[in-house]
């Protein structure tokens, strides 16, 4: 008899898998997804670069490289994010990760041990949830408002409970709410974290995708203490296929990822390491960047436009200044995960809310994402969505 490890028992896959599986069907118009908009990948500029990669260094490609990943690749990144983020850092301070949700698995073998004590915004994001539970946690789930993570909250925790080993926290345009936190409680954050001295996951996937209004900082061009873990990815910019994320931390922390990194894969894909690279040496990764922006905020306007239209006055949603997502949230006796299938049979599919709550919690809120249907879809799709919530309301 096959006998498996008990962790596999901690991993929340069976709900969200199976209604992954049926959203799939073509004729679902899916909110649910977390995907970039495929008409954007720049594949003809991606394979020039591919083309040129392997006529100039097919052999490199094709070989093992560096566990940190490649100095040029890295260099780039470290460029910008002292650019866009304000973080200024070395080369040698970064880690090349298989997508940042390497980083995020990681990031809960480096600092946890069963029972030690995590931190998270509630809601947070389903995806570092599933990763962290593997380490056999406990998640203490900090209260959130508008505003992002509350700060009075984060405080009495912090003072009041031992053996916290990280904080883990999205900041801008927050998966799943959309949320975006402002600088007073940024800096407001990084007091703390200097007080109480917890480590911090800043995982910042869809920082660049700012619609409008100015950008914050990041909270690693905060630190003054080298407790901040920044995770970053070119899944949202450029393509999510190429797997490439990293992780951003000061020596000693970035030294145990590595030591992880070496056991987990030894390196990430030197072909894919250089083809993004050369990408961004024969193209204007900004220039697509601006591109993705204007669709996605023209999309985020349209989903939210219908919503203000067709959605009953009882159910209230975020408007999301950047990213992929918007929050919806019912009067406490709709359970969402209930609708769900009755929003199947409208041929109309979202994220069930209770997944994002790693302790169980609301299960009245529900996840949309705008990124990857069409006008005439998301109208058609919000209207579909209204006429079940309508139907459930007492």
């Amino acid at each position: 008899m096959v006998r498996f490890a008990k962790r596999l028992d901690l991993l929340d896959s069976s709900d969200i898998g199976d209604l992954l599986r049926l959203i799939a069907r073509p004729d679902i118009i899916s909110f649910a997804g977390g995907l970039p908009a495929p008409e954007l990948f720049p594949v003809e500029e991606l394979k020039q670069a591919g083309i040129a990669v392997m006529e100039e260094m097919g052999t490199v490609a094709c070989q093992y490289s560096s566990t940190e990943g490649l100095p040029q690749l890295r260099q780039k990144l470290a460029e910008r994010m002292a650019e866009k983020n304000n973080i200024h850092t070395s080369p040698d301070q970064i880690l090349i990760t298989s997508g940042s949700q390497q980083g995020l698995d990681f990031a809960a073998r480096v600092f946890v041990d069963k029972g030690d004590v995590i931190l998270v915004e509630s809601p947070s994001y389903l995806g570092a949830i599933n990763a962290f539970k593997a380490c056999e946690p406990t998640f203490i789930e900090v209260p959130t408002d508008d505003g992002g993570m509350i700060m009075e909250e984060l405080d009495k925790i912090l003072a009041t409970t031992e053996n916290v080993k990280m904080i883990y926290v999205i900041p801008d345009f927050q998966n799943p709410t959309g949320r975006t936190w402002s600088l007073e409680r940024r800096k407001k954050f990084m007091e703390l974290i200097n007080k109480y001295e917890i480590p911090v996951i800043e995982d910042n996937p869809y920082g660049e995708l700012r619609f409008e209004n100015e950008d914050m900082p990041a909270l690693k061009s905060l630190d003054t203490k080298g407790l901040v873990v920044y995770l970053g990815t070119l899944s949202k910019v450029m393509v999510p296929g190429f797997r490439i994320g990293w992780v951003c931390a000061e020596d000693e922390l970035l030294s145990k990822f590595n030591t992880m990194k070496q056991g987990a894969d030894l390196q990430t894909s030197t072909l894919t390491q250089l083809q993004a690279n050369k990408y961004m040496d024969l193209y204007d990764l900004d220039a697509h960047v601006a591109k993705i922006r204007e669709v996605y905020k023209h999309r985020r306007d349209v989903m939210i436009k219908a919503m203000e239209e067709y959605f009953p006055a009882e159910a209230k949603f975020t408007y999301p200044d950047g990213g992929l997502f918007t929050w919806v949230e019912l009067p406490s006796y709709i359970n969402t995960k209930e609708m769900a299938l009755q929003c199947l049979e409208k041929k109309v599919a979202y994220v069930p809310g209770g997944s994002f709550f790693p302790n169980g919690g609301k299960n009245n809120c529900f996840r949309m994402n705008y990124s990857c249907m069409s006008d005439e879809k998301i109208i058609e799709g919000v209207k579909a969505l209204a006429d079940v919530i309508k139907a459930n309301l007492k």
